[in-house]
């Protein structure tokens, strides 16, 4: 990668690397983060997700490789960089005796860059942007799992940042809430935040992101932009039809080889994959099975989807609730 390839990405990693004694939790592992995105980190649970963040802000270190965030090279640069960079790991930890205005005036007071003299100004500012204005007064103890979330984000806005790092920021959050949250990562993107959200939505990654990395058990094993990693997943043509061989036939004719007829009498179906490299013409293809005396009674071409792509890197399922 070149020097000015490498100045375009928030985060940057090489070959990082975490041993447990004799268990490998991330292993070897390249990250490329650009500046100015939204960028979700999919795995299931245990994938190493977690371990990869908290090497990144420097709360464990790695046991191989390099990692450069914002330009400087972590952990030496750590005290130049974390005033820098707000995060949400592993859930928010709050004193639960204090209020949520309380708990911010009290971290904001251990940031030894934060001003003493907009301190009040800032906490205020923090609550009403994740809308916890009207709670501000009320104990954390008795917030909602969804309410300690939006604490923890407006504990990471306390001070101006360049780089936002979320490990499940929507979790416990009612659809309301979701949308909140889903909204504010836009809108710190669109002020130049690069934002990195690790999660395992599917549907929420999908509306959120503009990059993503998946990650299976410590492994990368694909990451770009959502089009990108769509891209590089299986299409398919899908004809409903009930003369089934006829179809297969004008299919295999455009170099469409079918993958799956059901047997469904009532909607019987033929299903052909389309490579990435193929340029099929709609126009062209519906014609000829018509004229080749094909009853179609339902035709669409399906575009490869991010949980398809998913499934088919890692073997696994995934939660795909919004």
């Amino acid at each position: 990668m070149t020097a000015s390839a490498a100045a375009d990405l928030a985060i940057d990693s090489r070959g990082l690397t975490k041993r447990f004694r004799t268990q490998t939790a991330v292993d070897s592992i390249d990250l490329a983060v650009p500046r100015g995105s939204v960028f979700g980190f999919l795995g299931p649970n245990g994938s190493g997700k977690t371990t990869t963040i908290r090497m990144l802000l420097g709360l464990i270190t790695p046991s191989d490789g390099e990692i450069r965030v914002l330009g400087e090279r972590m952990p030496d640069k750590l005290r130049n960089v974390l005033p820098r960079v707000g995060a949400l790991v592993e859930g928010p930890a709050f004193y639960p005796f204090l209020t949520g205005r309380a708990n911010l005036h009290r971290f904001d007071t251990a940031d030894r860059h934060a001003s003493r003299r907009t301190r009040p100004e800032r906490v205020n500012a923090a609550l009403e942007r994740v809308g916890l204005t009207n709670a501000a007064s009320k104990k954390a103890g008795a917030y909602s799992l969804g309410m300690k979330q939006r604490l923890g984000i407006a504990n990471a806005l306390l001070s101006p940042r360049d780089l936002l790092v979320l490990d499940e920021p929507t979790n416990g959050l009612d659809p309301q809430g979701t949308r909140e949250v889903r909204n504010l990562v836009h809108s710190f993107a669109a002020e130049g935040t690069t934002v990195f959200v690790s999660s395992h939505l599917l549907a929420e990654v999908e509306q959120m992101c503009t990059h993503a990395a998946i990650m299976s058990a410590g492994s990368i094993v694909a990451q770009g932009s959502l089009d990108e990693l769509r891209g590089a997943g299986e299409s398919h043509v899908r004809v409903q039809t009930p003369d089934a061989s006829t179809a297969e036939s004008v299919l295999a004719r455009f170099g469409l080889l079918p993958a799956l007829t059901s047997p469904n009498e009532a909607h019987p179906e033929v299903s052909a994959l389309l490579p990435p490299s193929t340029e099929l013409d709609p126009d062209r293809l519906l014609p000829a099975l018509l004229e080749a005396g094909v009853r179609v009674r339902g035709y669409g071409i399906e575009e490869a989807s991010l949980e398809e792509r998913f499934v088919a890197l890692t073997g696994e399922g995934f939660d795909v609730r919004s």
